[in-house]
């Protein structure tokens, strides 16, 4: 699946992205938790969000994935 013509399939994309869109999750959920603190809610600790982005981040990954083979096609015509 080389050259010019081949596609990325999109599981090889989100693959790619995980590390990414995992990241993102974290800061989301740090970020919710400081918006929940200021709400009177308990807080969220960084290494809890952390945590919680590692399975979170797989649907997140696939969805980038799925973005970006979107737009990979696009550009292709």
């Amino acid at each position: 699946m080389s050259g010019p013509g081949a596609k990325w399939p999109v599981w090889k994309l989100a693959l790619l992205l995980y590390p990414f869109a995992a990241a993102a999750v974290a800061i989301n959920l740090f970020l919710l938790g400081l918006i929940a603190h200021s709400a009177g809610w308990g807080n969220l600790a960084p290494v809890t969000a952390v945590l919680w982005s590692v399975p979170l981040g797989v649907p997140a990954g696939w969805a980038a994935g799925r973005w970006v083979r979107r737009l990979m096609d696009e550009a292709a015509g």
